[in-house]
C-alpha cells in the first residue's frame, strides 16, 4: 500500500521564516563608550561647578554691600579686565602683564625645585641606605627643616647680594626637606626580596642603584616630589613680596601698596590655577614612570 502524495497548492508559495533585525542595536553598541564617558566626565566636572557656583552666589551677596571691604565677583571682574584681557602686555620695569609675572615666577620656581629634586634625592639615598648616614644627618635634617623658608631669605640676601638668587635659594631649601624624607623611608622599605635577587644576579652599585633601588622606591619619591612643588609655589609668592622685582609676589605686594584688592583677587585666583597644574603635572609623570602604583 503506498501513500498517497499531499496536494500542494501552486498558488501558495511556501512560507519563509521572519527574521528580526534590530537596527538600532549597532549604533546603541557604539554610542554606550561616549555615553558612558559623558557619565563620567560629568561626575568630575558637574560637582566642583556646582561648588564654584554656589560659592559665587554666597561672596556676590555678602560683598554686595557699599561698605563691604573686599569686592564682590561683578566688581572684580569689572576693575580688572584690563590684566585680564591684556596677560602678554609688556610695559616699562615691573608694569608687565599677569603671563610675565607669573612667568618669571615659574622660571625661579623651576630652577631651585630641580637643584632640590637632584640633590633631595641623592641626599635621601644616602641617608636611606646607610646606616651611619642615617644617624648622622637625619637629626639634622628634622631640625633644618622646621625652620620658616623666610626665615632663610635675609642669610641668603646677605650671601648673594642679589635677590634672584636669593629667591631661587629659599625655593631650593623649602622644596629639598620632603624630597629627602621620602626619598629615604623608600629606600629604607625596599623589600627583602628584591636585594636577595640583586645578590643572585650580583648586580654592581649602579645596576643595582638604576634598576633595583629607584624604581621600587619611585612611589615614595614622587610622593616627595608632590610636597615639594607644592612648597616652592608656596615659597616664591612670600619671597618676591620682599626682594622686589617681576613676579606675582611682588605684583601682589605692588597691589597691595597701592590698595588694588581686585588686582589681589585675581593674582589669587591666578597662583591657585598655576600651583594646581605644577602638582598636576608631578602627579602626570609620577603615574607614568611607577605605572599607577603612586598616589594621585
Amino acid at each position: 500500500m503506498t501513500a498517497s502524495p499531499i496536494p500542494i497548492n501552486p498558488k501558495k508559495k511556501p512560507s519563509m521564516a521572519k527574521i528580526m533585525t534590530f537596527a538600532g542595536t549597532p549604533k546603541a553598541a557604539a554610542s554606550r563608550p561616549y555615553r558612558q564617558w559623558l557619565a563620567s566626565v560629568a561626575a568630575h566636572v558637574l560637582p566642583p561647578l556646582i561648588t564654584l557656583a554656589f560659592l559665587l552666589v554666597l561672596w556676590e551677596v555678602l560683598c554686595s554691600s557699599p561698605t563691604a571691604s573686599v569686592p564682590p565677583p561683578t566688581r572684580v571682574i569689572s576693575e580688572t579686565w584690563e590684566l585680564i584681557a591684556h596677560p602678554f602686555y609688556v610695559g616699562q620695569g615691573v608694569d608687565q602683564g599677569l603671563f610675565w609675572h607669573i612667568l618669571a615666577s615659574l622660571r625661579r620656581v623651576a630652577l631651585g625645585y630641580c637643584l632640590a629634586a637632584v640633590a633631595g634625592i641623592a641626599l635621601g639615598t644616602l641617608v636611606g641606605q646607610s646606616e651611619w648616614a642615617m644617624r648622622g644627618l637625619d637629626p639634622i635634617f628634622q631640625v633644618l627643616r622646621t625652620v620658616p623658608p623666610l626665615a632663610w631669605l635675609p642669610l641668603s640676601l646677605a650671601a648673594f647680594k642679589d635677590g634672584n638668587p636669593s629667591a631661587i635659594f629659599v625655593i631650593f631649601i623649602t622644596a629639598i626637606w620632603p624630597i629627602i624624607i621620602n626619598t629615604a623611608v623608600g629606600i629604607r622599605n625596599i623589600p627583602q626580596d628584591y636585594q636577595n635577587v640583586a645578590k643572585v644576579l650580583r648586580l654592581n652599585q649602579f645596576e643595582y642603584f638604576t634598576k633595583i633601588m629607584i624604581p621600587a622606591a619611585a612611589p615614595y619619591i614622587f610622593t616627595g616630589l608632590r610636597i615639594g612643588i607644592g612648597l616652592s609655589w608656596l615659597a616664591i609668592v612670600a619671597a618676591e613680596m620682599l626682594i622686589g622685582g617681576v613676579g606675582i609676589g611682588f605684583f601682589i605686594w605692588d597691589a597691595w601698596n597701592s590698595s588694588r584688592i581686585s588686582d589681589i583677587i585675581l593674582a589669587l585666583i591666578y597662583v591657585g590655577i598655576v600651583g594646581y597644574l605644577l602638582d598636576r603635572a608631578i602627579a602626570f609623570i609620577a603615574k607614568t614612570v611607577t605605572r599607577n602604583t603612586a598616589s594621585t
